[in-house]
This record gives structure tokens, C-alpha cells and sequence, in this order.
């Protein structure tokens, strides 16, 4: 890649893009053909069994509709961008570099579905019993719109699934030399408050909830600096320099 002109690099680049679309328009038509049951589906469990459901709009139906096509097919389509990704990059990459991102993408895919789960079995039910009961002392009728349950689901799921990647972002990070494990250490207390804030505005706010979303905010912190100090082993590549290689073994 490094011998490539311009052009070449943009034909390669364009190349990727339609193939990345491609695969996203097959997994739109999948997600529009499963919207239906799933949305059904998600009706008749907890916390949204026994609700009475309301269109506040003539939209909200279809807008729903769509939102859930749309996410399908991002989640679906992510592993493939992330592969296709790599592979523009990897000619560019030293064989030890290769096999280290490489990995990114699996772990990446495992990170997202186990945030999801998260995020919908655990945050979602304690956010949504939280709310209710004090709807409930506020002596308020609650009128569920369709689409208003389902964005603030959706509020919800996708920053804890985000959040849930941040040990892949700093191994990547820590692979080109933007990040050490020892700057890590060293912000670590203002790490912790920042995931405090992010608990908070996650979770319902009482005590219990924000524990139970902050305790694997910093375990997957700690996992980062371990991971980052993993991948500072195998390589360093300072920023405008050339790879070092220092791993050993494979």
C-alpha cells in the first residue's frame, strides 16, 4: 500500500464503500421483514407486557418501523465494516499488526452483544420500573406512545453498547501509539469520575441502578489497561514513526 498512488488508494477506498453498501441494502430489506415480529416480539415481554399501546402521530408507526430496519442493519452490517476496514489498512500494516487488529473485530462483535444484553435486560427494566413508580407517586397516568417506549429504549441500549467498546478502542489506540498503559494509571481517578457522570445519565438515579451500570464501566476500564499494557508488548508505533516490533513468539 505504501507504493499505491492517490488514485489507486481511492479506487480501493471506493471499492470498499460499494461493497460496505451493498451489504447494508440486503441488511435493510432483512431488517424491514423482521421488524414486525420483533417489534411484537418486545411488545409481550417485560417491561412492555400487559401496556396499552398508543400511535401519538400518524408516524410513529412506521417511523418505529424504520428505526428498527435501521438498526438491524447497522449491527449487522458492523462486523463487515469493520472488516473491510482492515482490510484497506492491512497492506499498510507489519505482519504483527495484521494479526493484532485483526482480533479487534471479533472481540468488537462479542463487546457489542454483550452491551446490548446489558443494557436491555438489566438498565432498560430498572430505568422503566424506576420511572413508573414515580409516575406512580406523582399520581400520573402514564399513555404509552409507541414511538416515544421504543427511542427511549433505544436511548438506552445504544450508549451502553457503545460504552461497551471502550476496550477495543484503547487496544487500537494503544496499537498506533496514541494511548500507553501508563497514561492510563496516570488519569485513571479522572477516568472513573467520568464513568461516574456516564452512569448517572445512563441509569435510573438511585443508588443501586448507578452501581449496577458504574461496576462494569470500571471493570471494562481495568480490562482496557491490561489489554493496552498486552498490546505495548507486542508492539509500539509512535505517532509519525516506524513500527517497532517487539513481539515474541508467533
Amino acid at each position: 500500500m505504501p507504493d499505491m498512488t492517490l488514485v489507486a488508494h481511492l479506487t480501493e477506498l471506493r471499492k470498499r464503500v460499494i461493497r460496505i453498501s451493498v451489504v447494508l441494502v440486503v441488511a435493510i430489506a432483512g431488517g424491514l421483514s423482521l421488524a414486525v415480529p420483533v417489534i411484537s416480539y418486545l411488545k409481550g415481554v417485560p417491561p412492555a407486557v400487559g401496556l396499552e399501546w398508543h400511535a401519538l402521530s400518524p408516524w410513529d408507526g412506521i417511523q418505529v418501523y424504520m428505526q428498527f430496519a435501521l438498526l438491524f442493519a447497522l449491527a449487522v452490517t458492523c462486523p463487515y465494516v469493520l472488516y473491510q476496514l482492515w482490510q484497506f489498512t492491512k497492506p499498510g500494516l507489519t505482519e504483527t499488526e495484521q494479526r493484532a487488529t485483526l482480533k479487534f473485530i471479533p472481540l468488537s462483535v462479542a463487546l457489542m452483544a454483550l452491551g446490548s444484553c446489558f443494557a436491555y435486560f438489566l438498565v432498560f427494566p430498572l430505568s422503566t420500573a424506576f420511572l413508573t413508580g414515580l409516575n406512580e407517586r406523582m399520581g400520573l397516568q402514564e399513555t404509552y406512545g409507541v414511538l416515544q417506549y421504543f427511542s427511549f429504549m433505544f436511548n438506552i441500549v445504544i450508549p451502553c453498547t457503545l460504552l461497551f467498546q471502550m476496550p477495543v478502542v484503547i487496544a487500537f489506540l494503544t496499537a498506533i501509539g496514541i494511548v500507553t498503559p501508563e497514561l492510563l494509571r496516570k488519569w485513571r481517578r479522572y477516568c472513573y469520575l467520568l464513568m461516574v457522570i456516564l452512569s448517572t445519565m445512563v441509569a435510573p438515579p438511585d443508588l443501586i441502578s448507578n452501581l449496577l451500570v458504574l461496576a462494569p464501566l470500571l471493570i471494562l476500564f481495568e480490562v482496557s489497561v491490561l489489554l493496552s499494557s498486552a498490546m505495548q508488548k507486542r508492539y509500539y508505533r509512535p505517532i509519525g514513526g516506524k513500527a517497532h516490533e517487539s513481539f515474541q513468539g508467533k
